[in-house]
């Protein structure tokens, strides 16, 4: 058996320690129902779970004292109210995150009492208009408080439901003073969740911390990719470079598989691309991100009409993911999907 057969078959072990069958394609809440609940709030991923959503996905950003939260960003005036507090107004900084320069009001910069009196709010206003009844109605939440949901809504409903966690910007912030991998493994310790066959996936951007997290942790860990740019603590390294055949093959060294663009693994009439065979043959998963039901967010064989707004055929867009062999997507809309098994 040679070293890709050897990873392949790997592969499947792993999750087949996560209980779900080789076969199966699995969904993952992006940050939630982020379709139809605000994203990142307990309602959304309560939703997802709700939905059948396999995995629920929270990123993670710091406190000032040091607590994870849910948060896409740490810059949060596009997914929270905290604008209209004029208590914190001297609060809103710029600062250079990944080589891009961003004006606003950062996590960090909040104790976790602070960030509590602020309510999140839509991202998408424009795009999602009906998630807007749901502004100003959930605050941020903790990534215990996350686990907390998750553990009862497996005993409420009986089934295992898997948590995706996100380490956002950690070489950024850790020049703020945070140790992005030291805090989540704290975490998950603490949760009983840091161990073998626990369902829980860890991603990052970044190329370093899963490095590190390679030896902290047996959990399973994604390189995330996009089509365009670089892992921002390996300047002059661009993610095309580590997708090539031997790029590949070096991401296995660290991680367990890779979450890719859709447009990186799926061409334009849905078939699948050559990186999802060549990342397979490295032993690697394959994870994508993101399917939407709105128009302007799918491939346009998938779209319905004229308005860029309105849904697509999702349905089509699962059933082309599951035909290029793609182990798992990230989805907006868990509750779209058809019945998977």
């Amino acid at each position: 058996m040679g070293v890709g057969a050897v990873r392949g078959w790997l592969a499947l072990i792993a999750l087949g320690a996560l209980a779900l069958p080789a076969s199966a394609t699995i969904v993952i809440g992006h940050r939630g129902a982020s379709g139809e609940r605000p994203e990142h709030t307990l309602a959304s991923y309560e939703r997802a779970i709700d939905q059948g959503a396999d995995y629920i996905e929270p990123d993670l950003v710091p406190t000032r004292d040091g607590v994870l939260v849910a948060r896409h960003e740490n810059e949060i005036s596009g997914t929270t109210d905290v604008a209209d507090h004029p208590e914190f107004a001297s609060r809103k900084a710029t600062r250079t995150i990944d080589g891009e320069t961003l004006t606003g009001w950062f996590v960090e910069d909040f104790t976790l009492a602070e960030l509590r009196t602020l309510r999140a709010k839509e991202r998408l206003p424009a795009v999602r208009k009906a998630n807007t009844a749901f502004d100003r109605l959930y605050p941020v939440p903790t990534f215990a408080e996350v686990i907390a949901l998750v553990r009862a809504k497996q005993a409420e409903s009986g089934r295992e439901i898997g948590i995706y966690p996100e380490i956002k910007h950690p070489a950024y912030l850790a020049t703020r003073g945070f140790d992005m991998p030291a805090l989540l493994i704290a975490q998950l310790d603490a949760a009983g969740l840091n161990r073998k066959g626990a369902r829980v996936f860890i991603q990052c951007f970044e190329v370093g911390p899963l490095e590190r997290l390679r030896t902290m942790t047996p959990l399973p860990l994604i390189q995330l990719v996009s089509a365009d740019g670089g892992p921002a603590d390996r300047p002059g390294t661009s993610y095309a470079a580590m997708l090539r055949p031997e790029g590949l093959k070096a991401i296995a060294t660290h991680a367990d598989g890779i979450g890719a663009e859709l447009t990186l693994l799926l061409d334009e009439q849905g078939k699948a691309r050559p990186l999802v065979a060549e990342a397979h043959r490295a032993g690697l998963l394959v994870h994508a991100w993101t399917l939407r039901r709105e128009n302007r967010f799918l491939l346009p064989l998938l779209r319905r009409g004229s308005d860029p707004n309105a849904p697509g055929d999702i349905a089509r867009a699962w059933k082309l993911i599951r035909a290029a062999g793609i182990d798992g997507v990230f989805t907006d809309n868990p509750g779209s999907i058809p019945r998977r098994r």
